[in-house]
């Protein structure tokens, strides 16, 4: 029998999620698992990085990449040698007081990897490639696009002093963190060219999965990037959302039917299958299901948070409600 191919977009902790879940799914699915992640980041250690030296920002295609990494103990090690963040030399704040600024203060080394594989070998899909081949990883990871992107916004009230104002904001991060309320989000370059190889893995599909996520930062970039949102559309997978615990920063005042009625707005043209929520969560779900059902799918309630009470899918839990989902056509 051949693999299930999957494929999940998104970008940072939500990506990580999803993935650690596919890989809980594998004792009782022969899965073949591609992450497409978005390259839009502009902070942290993978914004200084684009903007002194160029390229992809690495920091959501590391995250992605250790979270395929393998349980052999050599891989594991190396993981962990990707997730190290430099500290200030000294102890001390980056830059010191007065004196020059360390460099290496805040980035992750694999972060710096990405970056000098990229350059070494001139092309960010075969550096990722090599990286996870470093990592035993069990499963490919892909740019959305071989390009970087901005994420701009047009946002209500992203002045507390003046809420009824629309403005636009600009970047990733301050998308990600605006107190306003996103009305529209678009992508610079407007049109971004879609990365080959993802579009060819979408093609090629069982399933493809959004979400969980930052809704505008890290799920819908990836519609609006033409080559890919018709890839999506034309694909014959079966698509399958995963909604979030709680809203975000970004997507404060946004109900779960408002992000589903969001991914309509981006790529009227999606169909989705199923729709799998935190049975706790879910504080309507007839609301939900209706806004499901207008995409064409099934609502499926399922205990998928860690048990502490903190808003974070646990990846046991949330890869046990995939099992019977993905491997449904089996």
């Amino acid at each position: 029998m051949t693999p299930t191919r999957v494929v999940a977009f998104g970008g940072g902790h939500g990506l990580s999620a999803s993935l650690r879940a596919l890989r809980h799914c594998v004792p009782g699915l022969d899965l073949d698992i591609t992450a497409v992640v978005t390259v839009g980041d502009d902070g942290g250690s993978s914004g200084r990085l684009r903007a002194e030296r160029g390229g992809l920002p690495p920091g959501d295609l590391r995250q992605a990449l250790v979270a395929l990494a393998g349980d052999h103990p050599a891989t594991r090690r190396s993981a962990a040698l990707f997730q190290h963040r430099f500290a200030a030399a000294g102890g001390g704040a980056a830059g010191g007081d007065g004196g020059a600024a360390d460099s290496l203060a805040g980035h992750a080394v694999g972060n710096l990897l990405l970056h000098g594989l990229t350059e070494l070998l001139g092309d960010p899909v075969v550096a990722l490639d090599h990286a996870g081949a470093m990592l035993g990883a069990v499963g490919r990871v892909l740019p959305m696009s071989r390009q970087p992107v901005g994420i701009e916004a047009r946002v209500r009230g992203a002045d507390p002093g003046r809420p009824d104002e629309v403005r636009t904001v600009r970047g990733q991060h301050q998308v990600a963190v605006t107190s306003g309320t996103v009305e529209s989000l678009r992508l610079t370059p407007a049109a971004p060219a879609a990365c080959a190889e993802a579009v060819a893995a979408v093609g090629a599909a069982d399933w493809l999965i959004f979400g969980p996520g930052s809704w505008y930062t890290s799920v819908l970039p990836h519609l609006l990037v033409p080559g890919l949102a018709d890839a999506i559309v034309s694909s014959p997978a079966r698509r399958l959302v995963t909604l979030n615990l709680v809203a975000e920063k970004e997507t404060l005042g946004l109900s779960l039917p408002d992000h589903l009625d969001t991914l309509r707005r981006y790529l009227p043209e999606l169909k989705v299958d199923m729709v799998l929520a935190d049975s706790k969560a879910v504080a309507d779900p007839v609301a939900v299901e209706r806004a499901a059902e207008s995409l064409g799918a099934r609502l499926v309630l399922a205990p998928v948070a860690v048990t502490d009470g903190t808003p974070r899918h646990d990846p046991a839990a949330l890869g046990a409600a995939l099992v019977p989902v993905l491997g449904a056509d089996r």
